[in-house]
Formats: C-alpha cells, sequence, structure tokens
C-alpha cells in the first residue's frame, strides 16, 4: 500500500485547521495510509502557486484552493 502525501496550505486560521480535521477524517472513513502535514510558510504556499487558502494538495497536486471541503468530499478527491 502506497502511502499518500497529504497537505494543508495555510497561514494557521480557522478554515485551515477545519480542512485538515475533514482531511483526517476522510482518510480514516478510507481506510488509507497517510501523512498529512500543515504547511504554514507563506513563501512556500505561493511557490506551490496557491493564491487562495486553506488549499488541499495530496501527493503534490493542489486539488482545493479557498475553501473548506467536507470530509465526503476530499474522499471522493483521494486516489483508490
Amino acid at each position: 500500500m502506497t502511502t499518500l502525501k497529504v497537505e494543508i496550505l495555510g497561514t494557521g486560521c480557522k478554515k485551515c485547521h477545519q480542512l485538515e480535521a475533514n482531511a483526517k477524517t476522510a482518510i480514516a472513513t478510507r481506510h488509507l495510509d497517510a501523512d498529512v502535514a500543515h504547511i504554514t510558510d507563506t513563501m512556500e504556499i505561493v511557490k506551490r502557486g496557491v493564491m487562495k487558502t486553506p488549499a488541499l494538495v495530496v501527493d503534490g497536486k493542489v486539488l482545493s484552493q479557498g475553501k473548506v471541503l467536507e470530509p465526503a468530499d476530499i474522499a471522493a478527491l483521494l486516489p483508490v
């Protein structure tokens, strides 16, 4: 089983923390092995092309920007 690399990009606001919690819920629901990291460095966020936070990144691909996805929506975006 491959470990997913999930990153939440955001400065640490309430929405960023909610997206991180929802991502962890989605990962647990799908019984996936994943490393979850929260990137708060503004320069790193901009370097990845993200202009709106929070953002969800899975295996290096930006899947969402500027909104807090619900766990079910995140689960649908995760690879099988």
